[in-house]
């Protein structure tokens, strides 16, 4: 009886404890599982990293692009040629707030000054630009300068060819108010004792419309020339591009001529990109 009873106390002892034995095996699971979401916290965190550098790196390509390429120069649209067959014609506000001194024939101050202010507004505009710059007499200035020209236009072909002047003409005559700014006004002279002299007008209309079109009246009629006491070519039978430009009058001043100078660039620059596509 005794060891019946101890047999029924071992058994009642073991279903007792048997619960508390199951308990204690999910405790080591879930210690593993704990393990498994920290290596998983773990992998994204390190995942964020990289994306981060990733992006670091996509951020700095451009910059190191930019570094490496290197910066090319815009190829020319066009070529221009500039010379002076009255190298000394000057304006008098122009030599009167340089030297004190009124006069419309400088060594200096004078139409040269603002062919180089053109050659520079060309050049900006990409025009590819020339230019003659010699002294000649001024008696019989236009068989002077000949030979240059010539010799250039051999050398070179060009779309616009400027034979720079300044007219004599009083500034009532030369100046043109627009959008609260003075202009000197320019002229276009064509000489009509050769063959070809259409061309060179056709020319010289192309150039006075377009200028016509960012600064309404800043061009005069052109002037036709031919008869007794006249060249009557003005150098223009070398090539239908040679224009003759009568920049202002010996009373516009430097203000007034450089706003004109940034108006004949743009607009010989427009003219001469049309000519050149056209071509094409």
């Amino acid at each position: 009886m005794k060891k019946t009873l101890q047999i029924w106390g071992t058994l009642i002892l073991f279903l007792f404890l048997f619960p508390m034995i199951i308990t204690t095996f999910p405790k080591g699971q879930s210690a593993k599982s704990s393990n498994l979401v920290k290596e998983s916290t773990y992998m994204v965190y390190a995942a964020n990293i990289l994306e981060e550098e990733t992006e670091t790196e996509t951020e700095k390509e451009p910059e190191l692009e930019s570094e490496l390429m290197p910066i090319q120069a815009s190829e020319a649209e066009g070529k221009a040629l500039l010379y002076f067959t009255h190298y000394h014609e000057a304006f008098k506000p122009v030599t009167q707030a340089k030297e004190g001194k009124i006069t419309v024939s400088h060594q200096t101050e004078n139409i040269t000054k603002f062919g180089e202010k053109l050659k520079t507004q060309l050049q900006f505009n990409g025009i590819e630009t020339d230019m003659i710059a010699v002294e000649v007499p001024h008696t019989g200035a236009y068989n002077a300068i000949r030979p240059h020209v010539k010799k250039k236009i051999q050398e070179k072909k060009y779309d616009l060819i400027i034979d720079l002047h300044r007219d004599s003409a009083g500034p009532d005559i030369t100046t043109i108010a627009f959008n609260d700014e003075q202009y000197a006004k320019v002229a276009f002279v064509i000489g009509m004792e050769h063959s070809n002299f259409e061309r060179n007008r056709a020319n010289a209309v192309l150039l006075k419309n377009e200028m016509e079109l960012l600064v309404p009246g800043i061009t005069r009629n052109l002037v036709m020339k031919h008869g007794p006491g006249v060249d009557g070519k003005y150098n223009q039978d070398l090539d239908p591009s040679l224009l003759v430009v009568e920049l202002g009058g010996i009373g516009n001043t430097e203000d007034q001529l450089n706003r004109t100078i940034a108006v004949l660039a743009k607009a010989a620059t427009t003219v001469i990109e049309n000519s050149n596509r056209a071509e094409y």
